[in-house]
């Protein structure tokens, strides 16, 4: 299912090949996700002098990027033309787009290699510490991005299936509408340690259409003139699901004393005595699912 709002996959990894060459000392990058064969198709190129990596397609555990994708770690060859611990099935490609150094990172969501972003050089480079950093930074950012979004998919997946026409408005069940909200809670932690500016926007748009999915066509819905900080819409989504204040200190990375202020905070300006007021007052005003 697209996620309104969202970027595509192939949009997603060409950010991470650009970042590639931004962020590292190599003047070229490119990458490609894995597809139903495991096969990496290579669709983003930054930096390249010719046409030689176009379309390319590399099998598992052939050539440097199909063994890091196999081994789930990263593959370097300084010289690629002499290397002998790799197979050669793609030197038309490498070798025609002039590169001596070739540094493969597999893309790991959830322990599975999704794909694999390159950097390369035309001559020889070694790649210490300082150059290897940036790269597995992009390569984590990347799994990050891919996690949300499958995740966002299977969950918008879940609540929404059974709706027989898009115009119509179906009743949600009262354990698909459970299920969204513990969707949203894990989203909002999982946003609140997202550094990215461009991805927490992106997310918080996801999260905007997970409370609209859950709100009933009948229930009248309040205006409020108060504003919610992010934090204090975490804690009420946590809140939501019955968690003590001890499971959402852990689920945030916070101390407790922080979460009963921002708890009292979002108490006292929905003008709830309790937490439960608090959450239903939020809810009714689609701040919360």
């Amino acid at each position: 299912m697209p996620i309104d709002g969202a970027a595509s996959e192939a949009q997603i990894l060409e950010r991470a090949v650009a970042d590639l060459v931004r962020r590292t000392r190599f003047p070229l990058a490119f990458g490609g996700l894995t597809q139903n064969d495991d096969s990496i198709h290579v669709t983003s190129i930054f930096g390249a002098r010719t046409h030689a990596l176009d379309g390319l397609v590399v099998e598992a555990s052939r050539g440097l990027g199909g063994r890091a994708l196999v081994e789930k770690r990263p593959r370097l060859a300084l010289d690629y033309r002499s290397s002998r611990s790799i197979t050669h099935d793609y030197d038309r490609a490498v070798l025609g787009e002039g590169i001596a150094t070739l540094f493969a990172i597999p893309v790991l969501v959830g322990g599975q290699a999704r794909g694999v972003i390159y950097c390369g050089s035309w001559a020889e480079s070694p790649v210490g510490d300082v150059v290897a950093r940036p790269a597995f930074g992009v390569a984590e950012e990347l799994s990050t991005e891919l996690r949300i979004r499958d995740e966002v998919e299977r969950r918008l997946s879940q609540v929404t299936r059974g709706a027989q026409r898009p115009a119509e408005v179906v009743p949600m069940a009262a354990s698909a509408r459970e299920e969204l909200r513990q969707s949203y809670a894990e989203l909002r932690s999982i946003g609140s340690v997202v550094d990215d500016p461009s991805i927490r926007a992106r997310l918080a748009r996801l999260e905007k259409r997970l409370a609209a999915l859950s709100q009933d066509g009948d229930e009248p819905v309040i205006e409020l003139d108060v504003r919610l900080s992010p934090r204090e819409i975490d804690v009420l989504a946590c809140a939501a699901l019955g968690a003590t204040n001890a499971e959402i200190a852990s689920t945030l990375g916070l101390k407790e004393g922080t979460i009963k202020s921002y708890l009292q905070s979002a108490m006292a300006k929905l003008d709830a005595s309790t937490r439960h007021a608090a959450v239903t007052t939020a809810r009714r005003a689609g701040l919360l699912p």
